[in-house]
């Protein structure tokens, strides 16, 4: 499963609105090769399933990778901060074992 924060949710829902965007699209999460780390997150809008997509629903929210992905976030946690430190959505990932400063990139 992968989940989402309460604070992510309504910034999701935020941005949805701010771009006019319609309650047919869904945040695609995936990892990607890259960043200091060796792999890196990447998160989007889209509105199209894809065959083997791993579909999740969390707080109203539909959260969708692909298989290969998924693997590296099960159990992920989308989350948002908009503190002192930072600001933007963050993954708490329990299958990272080491996190870049920036936390845009992970290994396992």
């Amino acid at each position: 499963m992968i989940f989402i924060s309460e604070i992510a949710k309504e910034k999701v829902e935020q941005l949805k609105a701010d771009s006019k965007i319609g309650n047919d699209y869904f945040i695609r999460i995936s990892v990607v090769g890259g960043g200091c780390s060796g792999l890196s997150y990447k998160m989007d809008f889209d509105n199209e399933d894809k065959p083997g997509d791993q579909v999740f629903e969390d707080r109203g929210e539909k959260l969708v990778t692909d298989l290969k992905s998924f693997l590296y976030l099960c159990d992920t946690t989308l989350d948002y901060s908009d503190g002192l430190n930072g600001k933007g959505f963050a993954f708490v990932n329990p299958n990272a074992s080491r996190t870049c400063g920036c936390g845009e990139s992970f290994s396992v």
